[in-house]
Formats: structure tokens, C-alpha cells, sequence
């Protein structure tokens, strides 16, 4: 097997994923294209130098529909003859994007490729593209469908998670995202979006609020409190399938869960040779590989059980991992993982997550891959793994290692 190495990675910032966000009048097609071409002039690419686009969105429906990653190619500076493959693991989009691109280079399938995904979640509303497994009962009523807010509120109950703890981490999460920008840790990797003229539209996240404290999360309501309890209730499903729970605890809100937010990122994948024949170095190695289904109405219990997985088929253990990165779709999420890893929450998150900047749905898998690989370097750390949950209960998990 062929090595696959990492050798740059770059995200646009995050923009608010509404009608007043900065990124609202840009397409999905041609902030993916920015993010092409940001990879392409920083290393240089010129004509057909790498295999495929592969690249990930979870609404993949209007703009976002019709292989957005051959449509990102062509509205690019990249050479025609590279193509566009869609993929969709919701959440984990991006991340099953530099995935599969990575395990193409180690099966020989091709040298190079650039990795990714896009989300502009205030131009095409999450759900808007009417998943089955959500709305057709056939599936939804064997499945014990609930929406995800429900699922996340069943984790914070069926593992003791309370609404403080959930608030301190989101907290938490702000000031590390402020400090991280504050102390240009991010600097490697954003890629300014720019309009037409080639003026800056946005350069730092948007979605932010680094003055969020404890007083301020306690006076939100929770957010699922009413579709979970409201007859018939999303509540009375979750209880048919965990009757040991009394009733569903709602800690979640606007405030300990992930923004909406406009934004994209991409991975240049390639071998060894590729990377000597191009004159570029790598910066680090993509260990391991993992995803997995789950139960799929607390679905999102997945990071637990992927990285059990990724660790078994590597041969490695928790402590070998140096940092970690878990999508902080939800507090509870992450708190689990925490939870049942016993992990210091000082190697986790240390920038912040997607409580604090947003979560573009499709994007996020490839920028908390970039991200980790960042504080590695930063850091001098050498090993570091990447997690998220995934809708309809998936997970999905990768192993870097520096070079």
C-alpha cells in the first residue's frame, strides 16, 4: 500500500448562515471554487496534476445539488480534465471526502487528489432536501426517528449530563476560539473570501461571541424542550426506545450547540512521489480510517464507537493520541466522548469548535482536520485524531500523524 500524505489544508471562515451573514451572496459553487483555488496557487498545481475533486455537502439539493464538485471545478482556475465527485455522510461529509481520497492513494487509484466539502447552510436550509429517513414513515417509524436535538438531549440523559455542564463547555469552547484567533493560530489556514473585484469579503469568523458566559446561556430556553414534549412528542419515541429513562432531561439551546454557518475547506491527498515530483513537502501521514453505523435515534453517539474502531484496526491505544478534535455538533456530544475516553479536556478542542464558529455541515469534517493538523505543528505534537457524529447514526474518526 501507497502512504497518503497531508500536504496543505485550508478553510474559508465561517459566516453566519442567514440572509445577513457576510457569505450570503456567495454560491456554494464558488466558494468551493475559492477554496480550489487557494490550494491550487499555494502549491503551485498547474494543469492536470491531481486525480479527482471529491467533495462533500450534506443538502445536496438547488445550488448544492447536481455533483456541486464538478460545477466547483469548472467555476475554478483547475484544468477541466480533473473531474468532481459529490459524496454525502452528512456531518462527516468533508471528512469521508479526505477519507476516501486518501485510501484511493494508498490502493494506487490515482497520485493526487484535493478533498473537501462546502455547506452554505443560509442559501440551502438544512432538511430542505426532505431525507427519508426523516419524513417517510416507513422508515422513520421503524427506525424511532427523532430529530437530532432530541438525540442530543437523550445522550445528556442517559449519561448524566447536566445543563451546567453543557453551558461551562460552551463556555469553554468560546474562549478558546477567541484566544485561538486572537493568537493568529489559525493564520496557516484561513483563506479570505473575496468578491469579484477580488475585494475581501470576509476574513475571521463571524458566528463568534466571546463574551458568552454562564448568566447569559442560563436565560435561554431549551431549544427541543416543546416538538420533545408537545403531544404526540419526540419524547414518547425516544422513551419507547430506552423505556429505562423516565422522561427526557432538555439542556440544549442556541448557546451549547453548533451555529448555523456559511463556509468550506479543502486537503491536498497525495503520495510520497507525487509530493517529491511536485517539489512540496508533506506534513503529515494519514494513519487510519474509520466510520460506522449506529443507533439511529440517539444517533450521535458515533465518535465513541468510531474511534473504538479506528483504534482496534491501527493497533492503538487512547493514550496514543496526543490531540483530538470532536466535532462539537452538540455539548453532550462531546462530553461523552470526553466521558467515556476519560480525556483531558486540555488535548481536546484546544481552539475551539463549532459551538463557538459553527458547524457548515458538509465543511466541518475537512476543517477539524486541518485544524488538528495545525495545533500538531504548533504544539509539536505527533499523533492526533478527528471525530464527528453523523445523522441517522454514523461516525467517523481519522488518525494523523506528523512527518
Amino acid at each position: 500500500m501507497t502512504d497518503a500524505y497531508i500536504y496543505d489544508a485550508i478553510r474559508t471562515p465561517r459566516g453566519k448562515g442567514r440572509k445577513d451573514g457576510a457569505l450570503h451572496e456567495v454560491t456554494s459553487a464558488r466558494l468551493s471554487a475559492q477554496v480550489l483555488d487557494g490550494l491550487a496557487s499555494r502549491n503551485h498545481l498547474d494543469g492536470y496534476d491531481v486525480e479527482d475533486v471529491i467533495w462533500g455537502n450534506a443538502t445536496q439539493v438547488g445550488e448544492q445539488g447536481g455533483c456541486l464538485a464538478r460545477t466547483a471545478v469548472l467555476a475554478s482556475m483547475l484544468d477541466e480534465r480533473i473531474p468532481g465527485l459529490s459524496i454525502n455522510r452528512f456531518c462527516a461529509s468533508g471528512m469521508e471526502a479526505v477519507n476516501l481520497a486518501a485510501n484511493q492513494v494508498r490502493a494506487g487509484a490515482g497520485a493526487a487528489y484535493i478533498a473537501g466539502g462546502v455547506e452554505m447552510m443560509g442559501r440551502v436550509a438544512m432538511g430542505s432536501d426532505g431525507a427519508a429517513v426523516a419524513v417517510d414513515p416507513s422508515v422513520a417509524i421503524d427506525s424511532y426517528f427523532v430529530p437530532q436535538g432530541i438525540s442530543a438531549d437523550i445522550i445528556a440523559t442517559e449519561y448524566g449530563i447536566s445543563r451546567d455542564d453543557a453551558d461551562a463547555f460552551a463556555v469553554e469552547s468560546q474562549k478558546r476560539a477567541a484566544k485561538a484567533w486572537e493568537e493568529g493560530r489559525f493564520d496557516k489556514s484561513i483563506h479570505t473570501v473575496r468578491d469579484v473585484n477580488g475585494l475581501p469579503i470576509l476574513e475571521r469568523d463571524e458566528y463568534m461571541r466571546p463574551g458568552t458566559d454562564m448568566q447569559s446561556l442560563g436565560s435561554l430556553n431549551p431549544s427541543f424542550k416543546d416538538m420533545g414534549e408537545t403531544m404526540p412528542g419526540f419524547d414518547n419515541v425516544a422513551i419507547l426506545k430506552y423505556p429505562h429513562l423516565a422522561k427526557i432531561n432538555h439542556i440544549h439551546h442556541a448557546g451549547n450547540s453548533s451555529g448555523i454557518v456559511d463556509g468550506a475547506a479543502g486537503v491536498l491527498v497525495a503520495s510520497k512521489e507525487w509530493g517529491e515530483a511536485h517539489g512540496l513537502t508533506p506534513r503529515a501521514r494519514i494513519k487510519a480510517t474509520a466510520k460506522i453505523g449506529t443507533d439511529p435515534t440517539i444517533m450521535l453517539t458515533g465518535p465513541v464507537p468510531a474511534t473504538e474502531k479506528i483504534l482496534r484496526e491501527s493497533g492503538m491505544s487512547i493514550s496514543d493520541i496526543d490531540l483530538f478534535e470532536v466535532n462539537e455538533a452538540f455539548s453532550s456530544v462531546v462530553l461523552r466522548f470526553m466521558q467515556a475516553f476519560d480525556v483531558d479536556h486540555g488535548k481536546l478542542n484546544v481552539n475551539g469548535g463549532a459551538i463557538a464558529m459553527g458547524h457548515p455541515l458538509g465543511a466541518s469534517g475537512a476543517i477539524i482536520i486541518g485544524t488538528l493538523l495545525d495545533e500538531m505543528e504548533r504544539t509539536d505534537q505527533g499523533t492526533g485524531l478527528a471525530t464527528l457524529c453523523v445523522a441517522s447514526g454514523m461516525g467517523a474518526a481519522t488518525i494523523i500523524e506528523r512527518v
